[in-house]
């Protein structure tokens, strides 16, 4: 009787779930309607715009439409240029057919792409603008020839580690018309250089910035730099050769630059007073030029007078100082930032600078020898529109921290870094004192103290189990947010505390001793 019932219940369940499934199977077969079909090309194309790149490669796979309106509106694409691209150039090219920023980057182990390649690319791309080449070692000077003639609107040329030496720059020069800004590293292969010199050919009105790095014969752009009519910015990083002609070529001319950066490089007051002749100079790099002295530095601060940013890295040579730091204070009114690097300057010139330099918002002093309290001191007291300071292995101690919580009110982020005569919570104090400063400290703790607390609780203190409470707890607020602002009572309540456990240690090993 038993299994025929359950027999019999199963048949009914089954009856009523087959008048489900039927009920609804009309509904759920129906398809959701697509409504990104309303849409046209256009705002499909300006959603896939706010998309980072993986969310939009994943959005091309969803259908056909998508992946046609994603891919006609890429306009940056960056691609592994090994010697396999070329097989994929047709297909690749002919769904990003708008893009106008490419990058081709190789690997130093692989083979880069060739001149059929980039001239294949050359003819689908000729609407380009910007174009990165990283290692491509198997490009010519007749590849990039092939390429400048096609793509003759290229407005932004980098390349780094190519070996398609000057001329294959010269031929971007000669038929790039409207190309504004030039950066070259580690060029080679300068064997097929003629003696002509490298002109700025039909680039001269439109080339604005010029950047070289790390290049062997790099004095050969010189004729690129002074032809150069518009020419705003020039930056030079670790180029072999005398550069003191080249600056006096350019400076012939007015250009109107803005900017200058010298790195590493062979250039002495000679090429600093050529630069005195531009006189619309906003920013100023000299790192690691030793042969730079204070002379040049007060010739151009005295008639550049629009210099906002002034970095100097004087490699510990002491040919910069005082004399030219107090020339730039004089004439230099305008002087919104300045990084000192192995310069000794002293409360002479920063005074100068504090007071004439009304407009200081940004400073940074690293490994100067002479930074002491007192020229800490000094800044706090006369630099009130100051907002960002950075200190790094500077001979400063706590005493100037106390001066410069009391000074600098406009003051809004503070950098220290490898001071050892700042002892350790000097990041808490300060936050404590300013709470809207931002502190980023890496000071030391005073030796003796955390040793010989660390040696008590591992020795007598962990053996007998006996918990003590926690620093934090210890230390008295109210001393710290002082109306005085001193921490004498901070520290006196972490030698009090340290005290207080080593003397309870001695006394428990006294008692096991017994």
């Amino acid at each position: 009787m038993g299994q025929s019932t359950s027999a019999a219940g199963k048949i009914i369940l089954n009856g009523r779930r087959t008048k489900l499934l039927s009920s609804k199977s009309p509904i759920e077969t129906e398809v959701s309607p697509d409504y990104t079909s309303y849409l046209p090309d256009e705002c499909l194309a300006l959603v896939f715009q706010f998309l980072n790149s993986g969310n939009r490669k994943r959005c091309a796979l969803v259908c056909r439409r998508w992946m046609i309106v994603e891919g006609r509106n890429r306009h940056r694409l960056s691609l592994h240029a090994r010697s396999a691209l070329i097989t994929s150039i047709p297909s690749l090219f002919s769904r990003f057919d708008s893009v106008v920023k490419l990058s081709l980057k190789c690997d130093r182990r692989s083979v880069s792409i060739n001149d059929e390649a980039l001239a294949m690319i050359s003819l689908r791309c000729r609407n380009l603008k910007r174009l990165n080449l990283i290692a491509c070692r198997e490009l010519t000077y007749k590849g990039m020839a092939t390429f400048a003639e096609n793509c003759k609107g290229l407005n932004i040329l980098s390349c780094g580690s190519c070996d398609f030496g000057a001329e294959g720059v010269k031929a971007v020069l000669d038929h790039c018309s409207s190309l504004e800004e030039l950066s070259i590293k580690r060029l080679r292969n300068f064997t097929d250089l003629s003696h002509e010199p490298i002109g700025p050919g039909l680039a001269a009105s439109s080339l604005k910035s010029i950047c070289l790095k790390e290049l062997y014969i790099g004095e050969c752009f010189g004729p690129v730099i002074a032809g150069a009519k518009n020419l705003r910015s020039l930056k030079l990083f670790r180029c072999s050769g005398d550069w003191d002609m080249v600056l006096e070529e350019m400076a012939v001319k007015e250009h109107g630059i803005v900017e200058i950066h010298l790195e590493s490089m062979q250039v002495s007051d000679v090429a600093l007073a050529a630069i005195c002749n531009c006189s619309s100079l906003e920013i100023l790099h000299l790192v690691k030029t030793p042969e730079c002295t204070n002379g040049g530095l007060a010739g151009i601060a005295e008639k550049c007078k629009c210099l906002r940013k002034l970095h100097i890295d004087g490699w510990k040579a002491n040919l910069i100082g005082d004399e030219g730091l107090v020339a730039v204070a004089k004439f230099s009114s305008k002087l919104q930032e300045l990084v000192l690097i192995g310069v000794n300057p002293t409360t002479l010139s920063l005074a100068m600078l504090a007071v004439k330099c009304q407009n200081l918002e940004r400073l940074a002093l690293c490994g100067c020898d002479t930074f002491g309290d007192p020229e800490l001191s000094c800044i706090a007291a006369k630099c009130p529109s100051l907002r960002k300071l950075c200190i790094k292995n500077c001979p400063i101690s706590d005493l100037g921290i106390e001066n410069l919580a009391n000074g600098c009110p406009g003051l809004i982020k503070v950098k220290i870094k490898k001071c050892r005569g700042v002892m350790g919570g000097c990041a808490d104090w300060l936050r404590t004192v300013r709470p809207m400063l931002s502190v980023n400290a890496d000071t030391v703790e005073p030796e003796g103290h955390e040793e010989g607390s660390n040696d008590a609780v591992e020795g007598g203190l962990q053996e007998n189990r006996i918990e003590f409470p926690s620093l934090n707890s210890q230390i008295v607020a109210p001393s710290l947010a002082s109306s005085t602002r001193s921490r004498s009572a901070y520290f006196k309540s972490r030698v009090g505390l340290f005290s207080g456990i080593s003397l309870v240690a001695c006394t428990l090993r006294q008692r096991e001793s017994s």
